[in-house]
């Protein structure tokens, strides 16, 4: 898998299908999708445009795609799986997560779709239906996608130790990768020691912090890692820009990154990172920089949002 990749969360539908063409044709071939990002039909539109001019082949991309919390259920799974290949225009997914370790009452495809978090959007009290399906048994179905040829690696996303520990216990198919919120403001040195002990790849969503989540008012802009000064210093003596050094200081823990753009200009700076290093002690330093600021946090924003408090991480 590349490991710098081209996020695909909040594009709007309206441009998803460029920023593909874009993105892939400045060099990108690993792609993260999700069905709750409500733009796989624009993806696919992208990737079909790709393949059909001929700037690459099906084979040299690796496309992500990611199980939502309403089809967890072992039934569900499959047809979930199925309806992402159709909106992408694919046959396979190169990788194939489940999205968070939540289980919610499933939501048919013409009734909503995304469904996204609430159950019924039109109730008096809108709110989270917790359906509480055993994690081992949508990754048995998980399973069954690798045998049926759909999916070529399974994996999880927002899982800690402990449930990588159980994973681990009850899994056939072991998981490749584990996708988590990691930058410098969350380093999770811990968990991702443990994935790698196991022999799982680790991919980090919002690798950036805090950018990704200002607009939604998740976060302050007072709470961008760009503007801390060790972050800084490295900029000014490598002569990049401080996104280029928290991205490459993210590769060079051991980790694939995937940030989110619909510039052009930063699609093409956001993997121009393989060309120079940062030292021990900008790493370092870098790393110290570490509050346990976690930006995306059900306990918190399901609770504010969706009248359900449901938290995952302690």
């Amino acid at each position: 898998m590349p490991s710098v990749g081209l996020g695909l969360w909040k594009l709007d539908q309206s441009e998803t299908a460029a920023i593909i063409v874009d993105g892939i044709k400045s060099g990108y071939r690993h792609l993260d999708s999700a069905a709750d990002y409500g733009n796989e039909i624009q993806v696919g539109e992208g990737i079909k445009q790709v393949l059909g001019q001929g700037i690459c082949r099906r084979e040299d991309l690796w496309v992500t795609s990611k199980l939502w919390n309403t089809f967890h259920r072992p039934e569900h799974v499959l047809l979930a799986c199925e309806k992402s290949l159709r909106d992408l225009g694919i046959d396979y997914l190169d990788l194939y997560l489940i999205h968070f370790p939540i289980s919610l009452k499933y939501v048919d495809f013409d009734t909503r779709y995304p469904p996204e978090w609430i159950f019924d959007p039109t109730a008096e009290n809108p709110r989270m239906h917790i359906d509480p399906v055993p994690l081992f048994e949508t990754w048995y179905a998980m399973e069954r996608l690798v045998e049926r040829g759909l999916v070529k690696e399974i994996g999880v996303c927002n899982y800690n130790s402990s449930l990588l520990h159980d994973l681990i216990a009850y899994s056939r198919i072991k998981p490749a990768m584990l996708q988590i919120e990691s930058h410098p403001f969350l380093t999770q040195e811990k968990l991702i020691k443990t994935a790698k002990n196991y022999g799982m790849a680790v991919t980090c969503f919002s690798p950036l912090g805090a950018l990704s989540y200002m607009e939604l008012e998740m976060a302050d802009k007072n709470e961008s890692v760009l503007n801390e000064n060790a972050v800084r210093v490295a900029a000014k003596r490598l002569n990049r820009t401080p996104a280029q050094v928290v991205l490459r200081w993210g590769l060079q823990r051991g980790t694939a990154v995937i940030p989110k753009t619909s510039q052009k200009e930063r699609l093409i700076e956001n993997q121009s990172i393989f060309d120079f290093e940062l030292s021990d002690q900008e790493i370092s330093d870098i790393s110290n920089l570490n509050i346990n600021r976690r930006f995306n946090d059900p306990g918190a924003f399901c609770e504010s949002a969706f009248n359900t408090f449901f938290p995952i991480y302690d």
